[in-house]
């Protein structure tokens, strides 16, 4: 007791001199001491909340978000308090932010109503941004509230963006009244949340969107329909993905290969091959199809690789393929795998010519562990370039330790 009653002390005198950090430490102190004797803090906390709100009010940055822990420990009865600064449109900027903040941490419903008016009422994006944020951080309890918010134009976005950051289900409703509002970043962040959700309503609308006018949403819409791949046959989503292989805009594209190549079918990985090896299509569209055919996990994703290392004309594309062959992970994948990647070594594959694919070859054998290969790094470790000697004798290290020894 004699140590709280030093601690309080000691507190009001930083207070008297304005030492707004060592008045923080002495409050930290306190609580500290209070739970290791077992008192509770009720017993003091008229005293701690009036020297806590002094640290806010006057401290800088840092200082009121280190007193931020204290009104967390203090817990509702400092609520009235901070509502009244929130509420306060003479006060600074930075101070009612933080008054938001602690409100969203402190997890109490009383707190709804205040800041769904601030997101109303401010003009400060800062400010309604973090009352969204807080918003978010009650969960269920704000859920009503946000969905009321969606009707009005000038927070549809911010309550969309907040009920996705809930992650609840019962903000799927609230959400598909949206999918179709006229604001593009309204419809993508909607899109977005539900595509987290496994939820027989919410396929029909990613496919819906697939034909949206705005290519965010079209983008978003094929990035969630790739997350649904036991529904590949009840909704034919190849086929649905496939023709966004063609899209106009080529984030959508790639975005289109992604989901593909999480298909896991001898189907997908076709449609990536003819894209891949087609001479119209953007570079950056083959690189993705590349990784797709490698992401598949199929047989016939690597043999539409190794196909395509003789029928592409491109060191850039070729580099690409060996590099991806090495992050083949699935040990009934690896052995394949290792094979195209020896076959371009004994075949002379015109990309053996070339400093920066050998390099690659060497860290994908090493990178798949056949000892097979071992033969093959031995002569990349003889190579007139110095960096294809140095990661052909890494990826030995790696197989065969012994025979690095001994050229040492």
């Amino acid at each position: 007791m004699n140590n709280i009653n030093q601690l309080l002390v000691q507190a009001q005198a930083a207070y008297d001199v304005a030492e707004w950090s060592l008045l923080t430490q002495c409050l930290q102190q306190l609580i500290l001491e209070t739970d290791s004797k077992h008192f509770q803090v009720v017993e003091y906390q008229e005293n701690l909340l009036e020297l806590a709100l002094s640290v806010l009010e006057e401290g800088d940055f840092q200082q009121r978000w280190d007193i931020s822990k204290i009104f967390i420990r203090l817990g509702s009865m400092a609520i009235p308090a901070l509502i009244a600064i929130l509420e306060d449109d003479t006060a600074e900027d930075e101070l009612r932010w933080y008054a938001v903040r602690i409100l969203g941490e402190l997890k109490e419903a009383k707190v709804i109503s205040p800041l769904v008016e601030l997101i109303q009422s401010s003009n400060n994006e800062e400010l309604r941004g973090m009352a969204a944020i807080a918003l978010g951080e009650l969960g269920q309890e704000a859920i009503l509230a946000l969905t009321e918010l969606l009707a009005h134009d000038d927070t549809r976005l911010l309550a969309t963006r907040t009920l996705c950051y809930i992650r609840n289900k019962e903000t799927i409703a609230p959400l598909l009244s949206v999918v179709q509002d006229s604001h593009v970043a309204v419809r993508v962040a909607a899109l977005e949340a539900l595509s987290s959700f496994h939820d027989v309503r919410i396929v029909p609308v990613l496919l819906l969107a697939l034909k949206d006018v705005s290519d965010a949403v079209r983008c978003e819409a094929v990035r969630g329909l790739g997350f649904r791949p036991e529904l590949r046959d009840e909704f034919d989503l190849v086929t649905q993905l496939q023709a966004k292989l063609y899209d106009v805009d080529i984030d959508v594209a790639c975005a289109a290969a992604i989901s593909l190549s999480r298909m896991g079918c001898d189907e997908a990985a076709e449609h990536l091959y003819k894209v891949l090896i087609s001479a119209n299509t953007h570079p950056k569209l083959k690189t993705e199809a590349i990784r797709a055919l490698s992401w598949l996990g199929i047989d016939s994703g690597l043999e539409y690789l190794q196909t395509a290392l003789n029928e592409l004309d491109s060191p850039t594309l070729w580099q690409e393929i060996v590099v991806v062959l090495g992050r083949v992970q699935q040990p009934f994948l690896s052995q394949k795998a290792t094979e195209i990647l020896l076959g371009i070594w004994h075949q002379q594959h015109p990309a053996t010519e070339i400093n920066s694919i050998k390099n690659a070859i060497a860290l994908s054998l090493g990178q798949l562990g056949a000892t097979e290969a071992i033969e093959t790094l031995i002569q990349l470790s003889g190579d007139r370039d110095p960096q294809v000697r140095l990661h052909a004798i890494a990826a030995l290290k790696n197989l065969a330790p012994e025979i690095t020894a001994q050229q040492n």
